[in-house]
This record gives structure tokens, C-alpha cells and sequence, in this order.
């Protein structure tokens, strides 16, 4: 398996657990004895703060991306 199959694999296996825990949070929120406001806000909090790491890992990713590029044009 080459490297780049490997990482591959690795993002797919974490974008399960996180895929995973993002349901399990959901439904943990949507079961809740709490009234329906609450738990609305609540879980829109949660999907704010996920979507802004989500970005976040994402820039990185491209960051870390345009930097194995440039290095691999310069031929280092």
C-alpha cells in the first residue's frame, strides 16, 4: 500500500469517528428531557463550533497541501 493510499485510508477512518460522534452528540441533544428551545439552540451552538473547526482542519489541510507542492516544484 503506498503512502499516499495509507493517508488516504487514515482521513476516511476519522471522518467516520467524526461523522459518528457528530450523530451520537445529535441524537444525545434531540433525546434530551429539555424543551424544544433549548435543545434548538443548543445544537445550533454545536453546529456553529463544528463548522467553524471543520474550516479550521480544512485551511490547514490546503495550507499543508500549497506547502508539499511548492517544495516539491522547487525540488527539494
Amino acid at each position: 500500500m503506498s503512502d499516499s493510499d495509507e493517508k488516504n485510508v487514515m482521513l476516511y477512518m476519522l471522518a467516520g469517528v467524526g461523522l459518528g460522534a457528530i450523530i451520537g452528540a445529535a441524537a444525545g441533544l434531540l433525546f434530551a428531557p429539555k424543551a424544544g428551545s433549548e435543545t434548538r439552540e443548543e445544537l445550533a451552538g454545536k453546529l456553529k463550533e463544528l463548522k467553524g473547526k471543520t474550516e479550521e482542519w480544512l485551511n490547514e489541510q490546503r495550507a499543508k497541501r500549497h506547502t508539499k507542492d511548492a517544495v516539491e516544484e522547487v525540488g527539494a
